[in-house]
């Protein structure tokens, strides 16, 4: 029987993971994807992690890892398809057949972004394809860049961009948005904001890296960055029977990670919240062990 059971091994999964075994917890992290560290090995290059400007988003996600091992964490590859509680007894079953039963569980396993499916977009993917303005657009300081969507965060990334970038094309497949019409506004304002609708990218191209994406009107923008903005899926199919979700399927829980299951906490970018980053995302992990640990001292 284990004290906890965290199911992710990204920053949110490994950071609580950190902050338990420190606690003496007998517990278990699951993942997967076998050596997985979660979203942040798809980005080139890191800038904004203290203390680790400009690494490799890889090699940071293995410095977390290598951490939490040496401490003596057990991470094992399994992926969690069932969840069921007996009393004040989670089972957790896995993919294998097998089941885990912990006293409490911290959810961890982060959102997917929403891909556009179109030639060019894996292959550039680090090279030019980006799904995070606030991440990476640093990069494309004074250059040509493209965001895809027509929602809030597209919105959002557009403006972001404008203050770094030469030029913003913002590309929406209809001619209304459904984003804020305030920040609409502030965004017509913008002279290096240039709105391209009704419109749909069908091809990214380039050599090396992005170089144009082709739209369905066989118009070519040249650009050096794309960054895609059509939404993301958190990851709560699982657990929809189990605790409460906001509208858009992300768990409902306060700072501590708690949520409206007993003994069952949420870490990381599939908890409903403000900001996604790299450093939330191992905040939200600290705040739910201990969380964890208080509740099975209560208990």
């Amino acid at each position: 029987m284990l004290d906890l059971l965290i199911i992710g091994s990204g920053p949110a999964g490994l950071s609580a993971a950190i902050y338990a075994k420190r606690a003496n917890l007998e517990l278990l992290v699951l993942e997967k994807v076998y050596c997985g560290t979660g979203q942040i090995a798809e980005s080139s290059q890191v800038d904004n992690y203290l203390g680790y400007c400009g690494i490799n988003g890889y090699d940071l996600g293995e410095k977390f890892r290598e951490h939490a091992i040496s401490l003596g964490v057990e991470i094992m590859p399994k992926e969690a398809v069932g969840f069921e509680v007996e009393g004040k007894i989670w089972k957790v079953h896995c993919s294998n057949g097998e089941t885990i039963e912990a006293k409490t569980v911290i959810y961890a396993t982060g959102a997917a972004h929403r891909h556009l499916g179109v030639p060019g977009e894996e292959e550039y993917a680090g090279k030019g394809v980006s799904y995070c303005a606030t991440c990476d657009g640093a990069f494309f300081r004074n250059k040509d860049t493209a965001v895809i969507g027509g929602g809030n965060t597209a919105m959002d990334d557009a403006l972001y961009l404008s203050e770094l970038c030469n030029k913003v094309y913002l590309i929406h497949r209809r001619n209304e948005f459904r984003g804020s019409k305030k920040t609409l506004e502030r965004i017509r304002q913008k002279e290096n904001i240039e709105l391209v609708t009704p419109a749909e990218i069908v091809k990214i191209a380039g050599e090396d890296k992005v170089s144009s994406v082709e739209l369905k009107d066989g118009k070519i923008l040249e650009v050096d960055g794309v960054f895609v903005a059509v939404g993301m899926t958190p990851q709560t199919d699982s657990i929809k029977e189990q605790v409460e979700l906001d509208h858009a399927g992300y768990v409902v829980a306060d700072e501590t990670g708690k949520t409206s299951a007993h003994g069952f906490f949420v870490a990381g970018d599939v908890r409903a919240k403000f900001l996604r980053q790299v450093i939330t995302a191992a905040s939200d992990g600290a705040n739910a062990a201990i969380a964890a640990v208080e509740y099975l001292n209560e208990e």
